[in-house]
């Protein structure tokens, strides 16, 4: 009888609080987001502490931490400012990806041989603190082995090519990938780019463990509100 894995749905609220800088506002409150998400199924709370602090601010990440009951995952880039901010905060799971400051969004994944050297301080430095790392990575085979060699505990499959074409032979790249990973006792997660169509076909996989999903879910919230969109993302993922 065949296993099928039930996925996880991790909900990206950084452009919640995008609308919060936008005027500089108290509003829309992070938190009640959080919990909204929460109480409507989700089971993770991601957010991307990025360096220019354009949206998500460092109070964000401390009152998230200690109030949410579902576990806080980190986004942030493999610098030394931010590796000590996480092992302050101590979120569930950091996730380390490229950032760019003339970026709107991260557009692709890690380039492991280029920061060979910083990932390999950055990702025992986080653990020792009791924060499991992921990786942002393309899904590639070399990827998930580089990830492996670094130690990681899990491998973020970038989506986004896949989410442009939605071709098979993206969804191949990105069944190979998870399953290389579970070969080398990674978790495989994945996000980027993804929404309430798309998913359908990744989760027909029955291989990733986590999608981490934002901008779909916070734009489908301003017309049927944010319990209603993190439903209708479950229902997506778990009825592909």
């Amino acid at each position: 009888m065949a296993h099928f894995l039930t996925p996880r749905l991790g909900v990206n609220i950084d452009h919640i609080a995008t609308l919060r800088q936008l005027r500089g506002t108290a509003y829309p409150d992070l938190l009640s987001a959080a919990q909204i998400v929460e109480n409507s199924g989700g089971e993770q709370i991601t957010v991307h502490l990025r360096e220019d602090r354009r949206h998500i601010q460092d109070a964000d990440v401390k009152l998230l931490r200690k109030e949410l009951k579902i576990p806080l995952n980190l986004e942030m880039a493999a610098t030394d400012e931010m590796v000590r901010i996480a092992c302050q905060v101590k979120p569930n799971w950091s996730c380390l990806v490229p950032e760019k400051r003339q970026e709107l969004t991260t557009e692709g994944g890690l380039d492991l041989k280029k920061n060979f050297k910083n990932l390999k301080k950055a990702i025992p430095w986080l653990q020792k603190a009791g924060v499991r790392v992921s990786l942002f990575v393309e899904p590639s085979l070399e990827a998930v082995r580089l990830s492996h060699e670094l130690g990681a505990d899990a491998v973020e499959l970038h989506t986004g090519r896949f989410c442009k074409s939605t071709s098979a032979f993206e969804l191949k790249r990105i069944r190979e990938a998870s399953l290389e990973a579970k070969k080398l006792g990674l978790h495989a997660h994945a996000g980027h780019g993804l929404d309430y169509e798309n998913i359908r076909f990744l989760s027909s996989l029955h291989l990733v463990e986590e999608y981490n999903i934002g901008h779909s879910i916070v734009c489908r919230a301003v017309l049927v509100g944010l319990e209603r969109a993190v439903r209708e993302m479950i229902s997506s993922m778990l009825s592909p």
